[in-house]
């Protein structure tokens, strides 16, 4: 008797695959595919938050030490060196005049070497931790021939008083020695380096490179989780996956105030450098010439070497500041917003005209020997006198520089003031992006569970 055949074994059924093989699928399928999604746009969020608060950390650091550092050293070194100057000129022009020494000038002297020596301070303050080996040198030589010029000035001045010509002059030419060779070259030293420190703490503020790369991969996040939602869209068939509408609002809400804020920081940085900080330096190296044209005339008085070489110098000098066309004078009037820097710097170039004409008439009567005459139009403060010239010149620069400093001062507030609760924005952003991806993925990860 034949045996039976046995009965066919049934195929297992699709679904009953085993269970390697659907580990295999879950792990290169969809589920893999999300997985993938979830650690990447996690740590994209991340990434991002961390570049972006660094810029604007790194922005924002750059725009407050314009404000609080920079631009306060710079206008102390720029006071420091206009004091020194002003201070030779005052205690020479004391000497020449002669006994009695006028209360005034004793007391504009001193006040001028009270100033230079608290802009010394506070520039030293600052300097000395700076690793600038440079500004160290000019500091410290500042620092010591200071004290030094001080002592001789002050013997001129007391010998003048009593009635010791000779003796004053002699004294006086040795305080000239250190202020001229020593004092002054070492202040323009530290007054370039200071407006260097200031030019590029500013271009610091609003520069380019960290703010590109930081919106770039803003843009790629974004172009990531727009392809994230539309490709869940076809396999899910659920047209809004909250937690990445989350985490695209966020992207899109913070890159929006990071653009406009540095958009605004350098708005405010460009008008505060274009229209106030630089014709503010235009008129104080225009004070700086006058000052110096200034001093060529009083050394002239106290050489009698008949050397044109004092002629030459104050020439040049007026030249530079003008005005004409590309003179220092010419060049801040442009610059200068609408208001009282323009309005000073355009009554400057009258005021400088005027005090080269009596200039003019001081050097010929130097060269025709009329040296009393030259020295009552030098040292003299009446109407016509070169004094009287050169500080109506000066006052209008002051003037001009301390508008344009104000226009300078609160545009950089302003500039750092964009940067406000930026850096906590970008943080919190990133959080939420790496939050809301994380959520929206992880719900249709566990529906494969």
């Amino acid at each position: 008797m034949t045996a039976p055949a046995p009965a066919p074994v049934p195929a297992a059924p699709a679904h009953a695959a085993p269970a390697r093989v659907r580990r295999s699928l879950a792990g290169t399928g969809t589920p893999g595919v999300l997985r993938l999604l979830l650690i990447g746009l996690a740590a994209a969020s991340i990434v991002w938050g961390a570049v972006g608060a660094w810029t604007v950390s790194q922005h924002a650091s750059a725009a407050g030490e314009v404000v609080s550092t920079s631009e306060p050293l710079s206008l102390a070194a720029q006071q420091m060196y206009q004091s020194l100057s002003d201070a030779d000129v005052t205690a020479t022009t004391a000497i020449l005049a002669g006994p009695p020494e006028t209360l005034t000038a004793r007391l504009r002297y001193e006040a001028d070497i009270a100033n230079a020596a608290a802009d010394l301070a506070q520039l030293n303050g600052a300097g000395k931790g700076s690793g600038n080996a440079q500004l160290t040198a000019d500091l410290t030589a500042v620092s010591t021939a200071l004290p030094v010029y001080a002592k001789y000035a002050q013997e001129a001045l007391n010998s003048g008083a009593s009635g010791q010509p000779l003796t004053a002059g002699s004294y006086m030419q040795d305080a000239s020695d250190v202020m001229h060779l020593t004092l002054l070259p070492a202040a323009n030293q530290i007054y370039a380096q200071q407006s260097s420190a200031l030019t590029a703490a500013s271009a610091q503020a609003t520069g380019l490179p960290w703010i590109v790369v930081t919106i770039l991969l803003a843009l790629g996040i974004g172009f990531a989780l727009l392809r994230t939602q539309r490709w869940l869209r076809r396999r899910t068939h659920r047209i809004v996956n909250y937690g990445l509408l989350l985490a695209s609002a966020a992207i899109v809400i913070s890159t929006i105030w990071l653009v406009a804020a540095f958009l605004s920081a350098r708005s405010d940085f460009g008008q505060g450098i274009g229209h106030g900080s630089t014709p503010a330096e235009e008129l104080a190296q225009s004070v700086i010439a006058a000052q110096q044209a200034r001093s060529d005339q009083v050394l002239n008085l106290i050489s009698r070497t008949g050397s044109t070489s004092f002629s030459a110098d104050f020439t040049a000098e007026t030249h530079k500041i003008g005005p004409g066309q590309g003179s220092l004078l010419t060049t801040a009037t442009a610059s200068s917003p609408d208001g009282t820097g323009k309005a000073e710097a355009t009554a400057a170039g009258p005021a400088a005209t005027a005090w080269y004409a009596v200039s003019a008439r001081v050097f010929q009567l130097d060269n025709a020997h009329k040296y009393a005459a030259e020295t009552t139009r030098v040292i003299g403060t009446g109407p016509g006198s070169s004094g009287s010239g050169f500080t109506a010149l000066v006052g209008h620069l002051r003037r001009g520089i301390s508008a344009d400093q104000a226009v300078f001062k609160a545009n950089a507030a302003a500039g750092r003031g964009a940067f406000g609760g930026l850096e906590a924005a970008v943080i919190i952003a990133a959080l939420l992006m790496a939050a809301g991806g994380a959520w929206g993925l992880s719900r249709r990860l566990a529906e494969y569970r």
